[in-house]
């Protein structure tokens, strides 16, 4: 097990090392100049001059890439073009709220896919498995950028029951959260209603039943929990999804998390933003899908990963 982290701790260090150079070279390629930006098209050429040599951008891009490199190698992500402040503080000031929406997310796709991924198991191509078949189906095809503005005028324009943006209370996370995590609750109970199924006509399981044990300790104890292992997979994988592909969403609420600070630095061409908001959620990626192994061999001590 220790010798698996540490491979996969430094096979981290290649992968973070790829995401940084690609993300530098794209996001120079991308048309546009921070300095038009902040200063405007009419801005006098020694104005232009002077902003573009304090912000290092007349240097070659080589030149560039070798000080950001060796200022991430020091634990330094840069300095934000804009607002003058490390990038690592404005990441940190956000991820608060993006961990938040994220954990939203996942109860309610999980409150929502337990249960229809259980009973279409158990009822198969009943009643209640078609349903549910339907509204995975409706939950998959219905995008982010039509769900919450849908959600914003039934429940908070039409019948005034809740908040329309920001970040506050409960009452506030309630809408993104059931935004951000409905696809995630179609996908999940179709893979916790096949697995489930595989597993119900393995021999422990029909053992565990001639054993006299109550069905429901069959179910939740014997079955469930060794069909949760590819939903693990699933759910890992998601975490970096919902931190990162959360910006639709929190562009609709106006929510203060890292897909909003990252919408913004690519509009304004905040090129150390950019590439440390993108870094950050590539490091938590992979981290995640190496807990993620990790509970394989917990949750099922068959699963070896040396």
């Amino acid at each position: 097990m220790l010798l698996y982290i540490i491979r996969r701790l430094l096979l981290l260090i290649f992968v973070l090392f790829g995401v940084v150079t690609l993300v530098f070279m794209l996001i120079h390629m991308i048309p546009g100049d921070p300095v038009d930006i902040m200063l405007g098209d009419h801005a006098i050429a020694a104005d232009r001059k002077l902003l573009t040599e304090n912000l290092g951008l007349n240097q070659p891009i080589h030149l560039q890439y070798a000080s950001y490199m060796a200022g991430i190698l020091r634990g330094n992500l840069g300095i934000s073009i804009h607002s003058k402040r490390p990038v690592t503080d404005e990441i940190l000031e956000r991820f608060p709220a993006s961990v938040e929406l994220m954990f939203g997310a996942m109860v309610v796709a999980l409150i929502m896919a337990l249960p229809l991924g259980i009973i279409s198991a158990l009822k198969p191509y009943g009643i209640i498995d078609n349903s549910s078949m339907l509204i995975s189906f409706l939950g998959i095809s219905i995008p982010n950028f039509w769900l919450g503005p849908l959600l914003i005028i039934l429940f908070s324009i039409q019948l005034d029951w809740l908040p329309i943006n920001e970040r506050g209370g409960i009452e506030h996370l309630i809408l993104p959260s059931i935004t951000l995590g409905t696809a995630m609750a179609a996908m999940l109970s179709r893979m916790i209603r096949a697995s489930l199924l595989e597993v119900l006509n393995e021999e422990y399981v029909r053992n565990a039943r001639a054993k006299g044990l109550p069905e429901r300790k069959v179910i939740l104890k014997h079955a469930l929990r060794n069909a949760l292992i590819p939903v693990i997979t699933i759910i890992g994988l998601q975490v970096g999804v919902l931190l990162s592909g959360a910006i639709i969403t929190e562009a609709i609420f106006d929510w203060p998390g890292l897909g909003s600070l990252l919408l913004d630095a690519i509009y304004s061409r905040n090129y150390p933003l950019v590439q440390g908001c993108i870094l950050f959620i590539a490091t938590i990626y992979v981290l995640v899908n190496l807990l993620t192994d990790l509970t394989y061999a917990w949750v099922d001590p068959r699963v070896r990963l040396e």
